[in-house]
């Protein structure tokens, strides 16, 4: 019997040897899984924390040409208001031609400008009479024949 218990040891270690092989086996396959799924999650990580960074970065820039944008569209928003509309340009051009005060005149406007252009040129006339005269008298007395030319 003692031999019989003997081989039954052997064989019950030999099993417990396979088996705790096995399960160190495992052990080690499990711990080198553990350490890939870890290096993939540390390369996962830094990975997303730049593409986060650069996001971040990029919504600032984003951010500040909004507001950028905005400010413009206040000025010109304000620039608009001040200016006249074309409606509003088109009835003030209307307004003009029906009244075109460079060719309104009233009736007795143009009875002076007549008045005062008609006098301007007695005046030249009477002036160049005066003058013609002048002359005449000069020549007159100056001549020594004048008598027998007949201007005296």
């Amino acid at each position: 019997m003692a031999q019989e218990q003997y081989p039954m040891q052997e064989q019950i270690s030999y099993e417990l040897g396979l088996k705790l092989r096995d399960l160190e086996e495992n052990q080690r396959l499990m711990k080198e899984r553990i350490l890939l799924v870890g290096q993939n999650l540390i390369d996962f990580e830094d990975k997303t924390s730049k593409e986060i960074a650069e996001m971040k970065k990029s919504l600032y820039n984003l951010s500040s040409d909004v507001e950028r944008i905005k400010s413009i569209i206040q000025s010109l928003s304000e620039e608009i208001e001040k200016s006249a509309r074309r409606e509003e340009l088109a009835i003030l051009s209307r307004q003009f031609k029906m009244f075109e005060p460079l060719k309104f005149a009233r009736i007795s406007d143009i009875d002076a400008i007549i008045e005062e252009k008609l006098n301007d040129k007695l005046d030249k006339h009477i002036l160049h009479n005066k003058d013609n005269q002048k002359e005449e008298g000069k020549e007159r007395e100056s001549h020594p024949h004048a008598f027998w030319m007949g201007k005296t």
